[in-house]
């Protein structure tokens, strides 16, 4: 192993009990840990983020949200129902017309966090 691989890892072995006694008292459940990992992949693709950010600045019908990405209804009732299925997104229908949403403030706040990160 090169000494640059070393760089990031401790040079001796040594477990803080206490530390770990504490994170582990709080650690995710496996269920928890595979519902944020689904979230976040779900959220990994270009399209999804796309529609993500236009719906965290209005509520927009299906075509809406085909004009301003430029791509076909159909390929974003494929995403919103993908969208749906994870609860990031929920849908109303008035009339003939069905709007899209995002499920809650939690997935506003949850994308434009991440939105900073990746803009700092």
């Amino acid at each position: 192993m090169s000494s640059r691989n070393l760089q990031d890892m401790c040079e001796v072995r040594s477990v803080d009990r206490t530390k770990v006694k504490s994170v582990l008292k709080e650690m995710l459940t496996d269920d928890e840990a595979r519902n944020i990992a689904d979230t976040f992949s779900v959220l990994a693709d270009p399209t999804r983020s796309k529609i993500i950010y236009a719906l965290s600045k209005a509520e927009l019908c299906v075509c809406d949200i085909a004009g301003i990405l430029n791509i076909s209804v159909s390929a974003v009732s494929h995403q919103l129902r993908l969208l749906r299925n994870m609860r990031l997104v929920k849908y109303r229908k008035e009339a003939k017309m069905v709007y899209y949403s995002l499920d809650d403030k939690h997935i506003s706040r949850l994308f434009n966090e991440g939105l900073k990160h990746i803009r700092e």
